[in-house]
């Protein structure tokens, strides 16, 4: 990739935005509120202040959150109408498995799943799930997280699974890689099933040994059709800024991860909380890169994905239909993602 030069100014202004979308969300209630309208005036900001405005990138923002939006939007509807037997399919199962088995092949079913049905229908599945549990909300918010992590790390073992994992098979289709369908299952698959084993088992704990399902519980009952609209609608906001911000940060990147080593890019791609993990991929993957560094590289930026609710789809998703804010999240997403996220370091530093 050639790095374009830009000025102090531009590169100080374009970390400005950096620290405003990771701290003033934490800070602002209001912000807080409307986080996909302030992502958004980010996005704008910095693709004006990179100067990379075009017609191409206006209709990329305005194209690319159509599908996420429409399958949130039908989906949203399908569970609407037919959420009641999902309910009565998860009681029976809790019946028969109890509450902790339960929990475990939820987060482990979605996880492995992902990366066939899509990040974008594990996500919804996950959220009207959780819809039903007899949880008080913060055991909520933190089972969502398990699952979001394990959804995060599932999707990226086929190029369908996610944006992260197209981007990655779609730079080293050619030598020395020949990436295929199956390269990142063979690449990642090792060091991406303990992690979703682990976020599973985490998830079991909450069982507590009690039912936490009805029998006569129905899904989505109490949603109107109109509640439904806003979520797509939000969603699509959320996704065209990340978009744009992805874009717009494109040159800050560019100028700082090009001369760090994969250890510092490492905890460097922890931007990937805040910022697309796609975008840090489209700069950062190359054929170039030894088998070693790639695995490096591409499982900080899974990881770090779910740390906050921008990080990734699943997380944008289930907090909107959800309705987590951003501290719920960062309170129950920070400690474990960070912690896991040192041990792979550890781990990883130590066999690669």
């Amino acid at each position: 990739m050639e790095v374009q030069t830009y000025s102090a100014f531009t590169m100080g202004a374009l970390a400005v935005i950096v620290l405003a979308a990771l701290t003033l969300p934490f800070l602002i209630h209001k912000i807080e509120e409307e986080l996909e309208i302030f992502l958004l005036v980010c996005g704008v900001a910095a693709v004006s202040i990179s100067g990379l405005w075009s017609g191409h990138l206006v209709a990329e923002g305005l194209k690319e959150p159509l599908t996420i939006t429409a399958a949130v939007l039908v989906l949203g509807v399908v569970f609407k109408q037919f959420g009641n037997y999902l309910a009565h399919g998860v009681h029976w199962l809790e019946k028969k498995t109890g509450p902790r088995v339960l929990l475990f092949c939820t987060v482990l079913l979605l996880g492995l799943t992902s990366s066939i049905i899509t990040a974008i229908v594990a996500a919804l599945a996950a959220a009207e799930i959780v819809k039903l549990l007899d949880l008080e909300n913060r055991l909520k918010t933190k089972l969502t997280v398990y699952i979001c992590f394990a959804v995060g790390l599932g999707a990226v073992l086929t190029p369908i699974g996610e944006p992260l994992s197209t981007i990655v098979v779609a730079k080293l289709k050619g030598a020395p890689y020949y990436a295929d369908f199956f390269f990142l299952l063979k690449l990642m698959g090792a060091w991406i099933l303990p992690g979703i084993l682990l976020f599973a088992a985490l998830a079991a704990r909450l069982g507590k040994g009690r039912q936490l399902t009805q029998p006569a519980q129905e899904n989505a009952r109490g949603e109107t059709y109109k509640t439904i609209l806003m979520r797509a609608g939000k969603v699509y906001l959320f996704v065209a800024a990340l978009i744009w911000l992805g874009e717009g940060l494109k040159p800050l990147a560019a100028q700082t991860i090009t001369k760090l080593s994969k250890y510092a890019l490492y905890w460097i791609n922890s931007l990937s909380a805040v910022l697309d993990n796609a975008t840090l991929a489209s700069i950062e993957i190359m054929p170039s890169l030894g088998q070693e560094t790639l695995v490096f590289l591409t499982m900080s930026l899974i990881l770090a994905g779910g740390l906050l609710i921008p990080g990734n789809i699943p997380n944008i998703i289930c907090a909107s239909k959800l309705n987590i804010k951003s501290k719920e999240w960062a309170r129950e997403a920070l400690p474990v993602g960070l912690v896991l996220m040192v041990i792979y370091f550890i781990i990883m530093s130590l066999v690669l």
